[in-house]
């Protein structure tokens, strides 16, 4: 048996390459918490977690204070125990977006740690449920593009055999629906484009909106209201043709069960930075195959491909570059479709001294 003697935190701030606009908000800046957890065997475990701008720090001290501290002589392999004694350590704190993102920080070096030390690649040890995932694309659809740029996004990503894209919603009604129709003529009928509102819209707005998007032969409309608004999704869902996705915004396991039981959501988005780390996003994805209903995760590509891999019921991977500056090799593609890692751990190759290098002033911390 294996103790967890040492914890390493650092944060990188990594900036977007390309402007990213959606309906509420400008994605400016992505704060990356990382957690290297070492056993007494000398294994090291890395993970990592993420904000869109800001909480990086109150993340870190919550991992710095409360967290790392509370694992230290733990069996490294408990990580469901570990997991639930930690949620019930910050249960003043729970349901909360803070606490989840430092838990999944946790989470997911504790899994990378498992599967190094078993010799397996995570979508292997996890379920080894498929062999590679259609892959659609956000970087190009961006809600201060104007049609042109989306066409022509939309026309490379279909040559380089993605299935679809995704594109922002929330200019006035007239320029959204000439927005989509633009790139659905350029692509044709065998492309899919899926449209993302980013919680912008009041439930009457998402009924009138949905039914002007209806004929335009849509994947889904994605977080058309706040995530908290489970009676508005019910409404929503039950005046409309157009399946409704939702899940980047939601942080328990028991928000996702409301959502399936009251037929709220026909798409399941589930983050593993959001959702409190690798343990509670396979009791989704799970949650969500027995409702039969398809996993679709939010960002996160380079670990979410491995996950995708490892359940029955996921059906893509969004492509959105997260990692570049802090890898040496990115995430594999073939003919538009996501392959997982088979080396041992979470599949991301990580370059240690890039993040050294990049680290918040700070932010360094090592609890043993």
């Amino acid at each position: 048996m294996a103790r967890i003697v040492r914890v390493d935190l650092v944060m990188v701030d990594l900036k977007p390459k390309v402007k990213r606009v959606d309906a509420i908000q400008s994605f400016v800046s992505q704060e990356t918490p990382i957690v290297r957890i070492t056993d007494s065997d000398g294994v090291v475990g890395t993970g990592y977690s993420y904000t869109i701008g800001t909480g990086g720090h109150s993340v870190m001290a919550l991992l710095e204070r409360t967290l790392a501290p509370a694992i230290i002589g733990r069996d490294a392999y408990d990580i469901e125990s570990i997991w639930r004694d930690l949620l019930f350590l910050t249960h003043a704190t729970t349901v909360g977006a803070i606490t989840a993102i430092a838990m999944a920080g946790i989470d997911t070096a504790l899994w990378d740690l498992k599967c190094r030390k078993l010799g397996l690649p995570l979508h292997k040890l996890a379920g080894g449920a498929q062999k590679d995932v259609p892959l659609y694309t956000t970087e190009g659809g961006w809600l201060h593009l104007e049609e042109a740029a989306l066409v022509e996004d939309a026309l490379r990503a279909r040559e380089n055999g993605f299935g679809g894209c995704k594109l922002k919603v929330g200019r006035p009604l007239h320029e959204d629906v000439r927005r989509i129709a633009a790139v659905r003529e350029a692509v044709g009928p065998g492309f899919e484009i899926f449209t993302d509102a980013n919680q912008a819209f009041a439930v009457d707005e998402a009924i009138r909106r949905a039914r002007a998007y209806e004929g335009l032969d849509l994947g889904w409309l994605e977080e058309p209201l706040p995530a908290d608004n489970i009676s508005g999704h019910i409404r929503l869902s039950q005046h409309t043709s157009l399946p409704i996705a939702v899940g980047e915004s939601l942080y328990s396991v028991s928000h996702f069960r409301e959502y399936l039981q009251h037929h709220a959501a026909s798409v399941i988005q589930v983050d593993v930075g959001r959702i409190g780390g690798i343990t509670p996003w396979l009791k989704v994805a799970h949650m969500a195959e027995a409702f039969n209903v398809a996993v679709c995760p939010h960002f996160l590509m380079e670990l979410h491909v491995s996950l995708c891999a490892a359940v029955p019921n996921a059906r893509w991977v969004e492509y959105i570059p997260q990692l570049d500056e802090l890898t040496t090799q990115g995430m594999l593609i073939e003919n538009g479709r996501a392959r997982p890692s088979d080396a041992p751990g979470l599949g991301i190759a990580w370059d240690f001294a890039a993040i050294d290098r990049m680290a918040v002033e700070g932010s360094r911390n090592t609890i043993q």
